[in-house]
Protein backbone atom coordinates (compact mmCIF):
# COMPACT_ATOMS: atom_id res chain seq x y z
CA UNK A 1 0.00 0.00 0.00
CA UNK A 2 1.55 3.25 -1.20
CA UNK A 3 0.67 6.57 -0.08
CA UNK A 4 -0.12 9.68 -2.37
CA UNK A 5 -0.45 13.39 -0.98
CA UNK A 6 -1.87 12.15 2.28
CA UNK A 7 -4.07 9.36 0.73
CA UNK A 8 -3.78 5.87 0.42
CA UNK A 9 -4.20 3.41 -2.67
CA UNK A 10 -3.82 -0.15 -3.20
CA UNK A 11 -5.29 -2.43 -6.14
CA UNK A 12 -6.94 -5.35 -5.84
CA UNK A 13 -5.82 -7.68 -2.55
CA UNK A 14 -3.89 -10.18 -2.42
CA UNK A 15 -2.84 -10.31 -6.02
CA UNK A 16 -1.80 -14.22 -6.69
CA UNK A 17 -4.45 -15.58 -4.22
CA UNK A 18 -7.29 -13.52 -6.05
CA UNK A 19 -6.07 -14.54 -9.30
CA UNK A 20 -7.76 -18.15 -8.42
CA UNK A 21 -10.92 -16.37 -7.51
CA UNK A 22 -12.43 -17.20 -11.42
CA UNK A 23 -15.70 -16.65 -11.16
CA UNK A 24 -15.59 -13.69 -8.65
CA UNK A 25 -13.04 -11.88 -11.64
CA UNK A 26 -15.70 -12.70 -14.00
CA UNK A 27 -17.84 -10.56 -12.08
CA UNK A 28 -16.33 -7.79 -11.30
CA UNK A 29 -15.04 -7.36 -15.61
CA UNK A 30 -18.68 -7.83 -16.15
CA UNK A 31 -19.50 -4.99 -13.80
CA UNK A 32 -16.91 -2.94 -15.52
CA UNK A 33 -17.72 -3.59 -19.15
CA UNK A 34 -21.58 -2.85 -18.21
CA UNK A 35 -20.40 1.02 -17.67
CA UNK A 36 -18.55 1.43 -20.72
CA UNK A 37 -19.48 2.57 -24.08
CA UNK A 38 -18.07 2.53 -27.07
CA UNK A 39 -15.15 5.36 -27.46
CA UNK A 40 -15.08 5.81 -24.17
CA UNK A 41 -12.42 6.99 -22.01
CA UNK A 42 -11.16 4.90 -19.75
CA UNK A 43 -9.48 5.01 -15.93
CA UNK A 44 -8.63 2.12 -13.96
CA UNK A 45 -7.69 4.05 -10.44
CA UNK A 46 -5.51 1.70 -8.60
CA UNK A 47 -5.34 -1.07 -11.26
CA UNK A 48 -2.56 -3.61 -9.38
CA UNK A 49 -0.46 -5.28 -12.36
CA UNK A 50 -3.03 -4.51 -14.70
CA UNK A 51 -5.33 -7.39 -14.34
CA UNK A 52 -8.45 -5.95 -15.56
CA UNK A 53 -7.08 -2.63 -17.37
CA UNK A 54 -5.59 -5.67 -19.59
CA UNK A 55 -9.08 -6.94 -20.31
CA UNK A 56 -10.95 -3.99 -21.16
CA UNK A 57 -7.90 -2.60 -23.23
CA UNK A 58 -8.25 -6.17 -24.99
CA UNK A 59 -12.00 -5.51 -26.00
CA UNK A 60 -11.12 -2.10 -27.92
CA UNK A 61 -11.12 0.47 -25.05
CA UNK A 62 -8.82 3.33 -24.24
CA UNK A 63 -7.70 2.58 -20.67
CA UNK A 64 -5.38 4.47 -18.49
CA UNK A 65 -4.27 3.06 -14.90
CA UNK A 66 -3.64 4.48 -11.61
CA UNK A 67 -1.33 2.96 -9.63
CA UNK A 68 0.81 4.36 -6.88
CA UNK A 69 2.75 1.47 -6.77
CA UNK A 70 6.22 1.58 -8.79
CA UNK A 71 6.70 -2.07 -9.87
CA UNK A 72 3.11 -2.47 -10.48
CA UNK A 73 3.35 0.37 -12.65
CA UNK A 74 6.19 -0.72 -14.56
CA UNK A 75 4.51 -3.92 -15.24
CA UNK A 76 1.18 -1.93 -15.91
CA UNK A 77 3.70 0.20 -18.74
CA UNK A 78 5.07 -2.73 -20.10
CA UNK A 79 2.11 -4.41 -20.97
CA UNK A 80 1.46 -1.41 -23.03
CA UNK A 81 -0.75 0.88 -21.39
CA UNK A 82 -0.60 3.99 -19.77
CA UNK A 83 0.11 4.10 -16.57
CA UNK A 84 0.56 6.92 -13.71
CA UNK A 85 1.68 6.74 -9.70
CA UNK A 86 -0.90 9.77 -9.03
CA UNK A 87 -4.59 10.87 -10.28
CA UNK A 88 -3.28 14.17 -10.19
CA UNK A 89 -0.80 13.51 -13.11
CA UNK A 90 -4.26 12.91 -15.61
CA UNK A 91 -5.59 16.58 -16.79
CA UNK A 92 -8.81 17.46 -15.27
CA UNK A 93 -12.37 16.74 -17.42
CA UNK A 94 -10.51 13.97 -19.46
CA UNK A 95 -12.00 10.33 -19.15
CA UNK A 96 -15.24 9.28 -19.72
CA UNK A 97 -15.31 6.06 -17.89
CA UNK A 98 -13.83 5.82 -14.35
CA UNK A 99 -13.57 2.66 -12.53
CA UNK A 100 -12.41 1.61 -8.86
CA UNK A 101 -12.65 -2.12 -6.78
CA UNK A 102 -11.76 -2.86 -3.94
CA UNK A 103 -9.90 0.63 -3.83
CA UNK A 104 -11.80 3.32 -1.72
CA UNK A 105 -11.54 1.74 1.50
CA UNK A 106 -7.76 1.84 1.40
CA UNK A 107 -8.06 5.93 1.65
CA UNK A 108 -8.27 7.62 4.79
CA UNK A 109 -10.34 10.93 3.16
CA UNK A 110 -12.31 8.94 0.60
CA UNK A 111 -14.72 12.14 0.39
CA UNK A 112 -11.18 14.08 -1.10
CA UNK A 113 -10.34 10.82 -3.11
CA UNK A 114 -14.46 10.95 -4.61
CA UNK A 115 -14.31 14.63 -5.19
CA UNK A 116 -10.77 14.47 -7.30
CA UNK A 117 -12.08 11.67 -9.19
CA UNK A 118 -15.01 13.55 -10.27
CA UNK A 119 -12.53 16.43 -11.75
CA UNK A 120 -10.97 13.90 -13.86
CA UNK A 121 -13.96 13.00 -15.28
CA UNK A 122 -16.27 15.24 -18.11
CA UNK A 123 -19.91 16.53 -17.74
CA UNK A 124 -21.85 13.28 -17.91
CA UNK A 125 -19.06 11.00 -17.34
CA UNK A 126 -19.57 7.56 -14.92
CA UNK A 127 -17.99 6.29 -11.68
CA UNK A 128 -18.30 2.58 -11.03
CA UNK A 129 -17.01 2.04 -7.15
CA UNK A 130 -16.43 -1.87 -5.38
CA UNK A 131 -15.88 -1.87 -2.00
CA UNK A 132 -16.84 -4.21 0.98
CA UNK A 133 -19.80 -3.77 3.08
CA UNK A 134 -20.40 -3.70 6.85
CA UNK A 135 -18.22 -2.66 9.46
CA UNK A 136 -19.51 -5.83 11.64
CA UNK A 137 -17.87 -7.93 9.49
CA UNK A 138 -14.62 -6.50 9.44
CA UNK A 139 -11.69 -8.94 10.30
CA UNK A 140 -7.88 -9.26 10.61
CA UNK A 141 -8.00 -9.83 6.85
CA UNK A 142 -9.22 -6.06 6.57
CA UNK A 143 -6.03 -4.53 9.25
CA UNK A 144 -3.61 -6.27 7.49
CA UNK A 145 -4.58 -5.16 4.26
CA UNK A 146 -4.74 -1.43 5.02
CA UNK A 147 -8.68 -1.37 4.91
CA UNK A 148 -9.84 1.86 7.00
CA UNK A 149 -13.49 0.96 6.78
CA UNK A 150 -16.28 -1.01 5.37
CA UNK A 151 -19.65 0.80 3.37
CA UNK A 152 -23.23 0.54 4.21
CA UNK A 153 -25.15 1.42 1.20
CA UNK A 154 -26.05 4.72 2.82
CA UNK A 155 -22.60 5.25 3.81
CA UNK A 156 -21.02 5.37 0.24
CA UNK A 157 -24.13 7.29 -1.15
CA UNK A 158 -23.62 9.99 1.29
CA UNK A 159 -20.09 9.90 0.22
CA UNK A 160 -20.78 9.68 -3.50
CA UNK A 161 -23.89 12.49 -3.26
CA UNK A 162 -21.54 14.95 -1.36
CA UNK A 163 -18.54 14.71 -3.94
CA UNK A 164 -20.89 15.88 -6.44
CA UNK A 165 -22.22 12.51 -8.06
CA UNK A 166 -25.61 11.90 -8.70
CA UNK A 167 -26.26 7.88 -7.87
CA UNK A 168 -27.46 5.50 -10.90
CA UNK A 169 -27.72 2.21 -9.24
CA UNK A 170 -26.38 1.86 -5.71
CA UNK A 171 -26.75 -2.30 -4.05
CA UNK A 172 -25.05 -5.15 -2.28
CA UNK A 173 -23.53 -7.90 -3.79
CA UNK A 174 -22.70 -11.39 -3.26
CA UNK A 175 -25.19 -12.14 -0.19
CA UNK A 176 -23.83 -15.66 0.88
CA UNK A 177 -20.87 -13.74 1.33
CA UNK A 178 -21.74 -11.42 4.32
CA UNK A 179 -22.07 -14.89 6.27
CA UNK A 180 -19.08 -16.22 5.19
CA UNK A 181 -17.58 -12.93 6.02
CA UNK A 182 -19.19 -13.31 9.79
CA UNK A 183 -17.88 -16.65 10.07
CA UNK A 184 -14.00 -16.05 9.16
CA UNK A 185 -14.61 -12.99 11.44
CA UNK A 186 -15.37 -15.38 14.20
CA UNK A 187 -13.35 -18.13 13.63
CA UNK A 188 -10.73 -17.47 11.23
CA UNK A 189 -7.30 -16.94 10.91
CA UNK A 190 -6.38 -14.15 13.39
CA UNK A 191 -3.27 -13.12 10.96
CA UNK A 192 -5.85 -11.97 8.44
CA UNK A 193 -4.48 -14.83 6.36
CA UNK A 194 -6.93 -16.42 3.29
CA UNK A 195 -7.09 -19.94 2.85
CA UNK A 196 -6.39 -20.45 -1.01
CA UNK A 197 -8.73 -24.09 -0.71
CA UNK A 198 -11.32 -22.34 1.10
CA UNK A 199 -11.67 -19.78 -1.20
CA UNK A 200 -11.73 -21.81 -4.51
CA UNK A 201 -14.30 -23.52 -2.91
CA UNK A 202 -16.39 -20.82 -2.43
CA UNK A 203 -15.72 -19.61 -5.94
CA UNK A 204 -16.23 -22.10 -7.79
CA UNK A 205 -19.31 -23.60 -5.48
CA UNK A 206 -21.04 -20.84 -3.57
CA UNK A 207 -20.46 -17.25 -4.87
CA UNK A 208 -22.58 -18.53 -8.24
CA UNK A 209 -25.30 -19.59 -6.02
CA UNK A 210 -25.02 -16.33 -3.96
CA UNK A 211 -25.42 -13.94 -6.98
CA UNK A 212 -28.73 -16.50 -7.87
CA UNK A 213 -29.49 -15.35 -4.33
CA UNK A 214 -28.86 -11.38 -4.51
CA UNK A 215 -31.86 -10.55 -6.46
CA UNK A 216 -33.66 -10.94 -2.88
CA UNK A 217 -30.71 -11.21 0.03
CA UNK A 218 -28.72 -8.54 -1.82
CA UNK A 219 -31.86 -5.99 -0.53
CA UNK A 220 -30.55 -6.39 3.32
CA UNK A 221 -27.10 -7.81 3.20
CA UNK A 222 -23.70 -8.41 0.71
CA UNK A 223 -20.08 -8.69 1.29
CA UNK A 224 -19.31 -5.50 -0.84
CA UNK A 225 -21.27 -2.91 -2.24
CA UNK A 226 -21.37 -1.89 -5.66
CA UNK A 227 -22.39 1.77 -7.29
CA UNK A 228 -22.78 3.73 -10.56
CA UNK A 229 -22.75 7.57 -10.37
CA UNK A 230 -22.27 10.23 -12.87
CA UNK A 231 -21.19 13.89 -13.01
CA UNK A 232 -24.21 16.46 -13.73
CA UNK A 233 -23.79 17.77 -17.23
Amino acid sequence: MTQQNGEHYSGTDNLEIMAEAVNYNRFLISLVAAGAMPGDRILDIGAGIGTFAKIISARGFSVCCMEPDAAQAETIKKAGLKVETSVDRFEDHCFDYIYSLNVLEHIEDDGEALRLWRMKLKPGGRLLVYVPAFQILYSAMDRKVGHFRRYTRRQLAERATSSGFEIRSLAYVDSLGFLASLAYKLIGSETGDINLSALIVYDRYIFPVSRLADPVLGKLIGKNVVLTASVPR
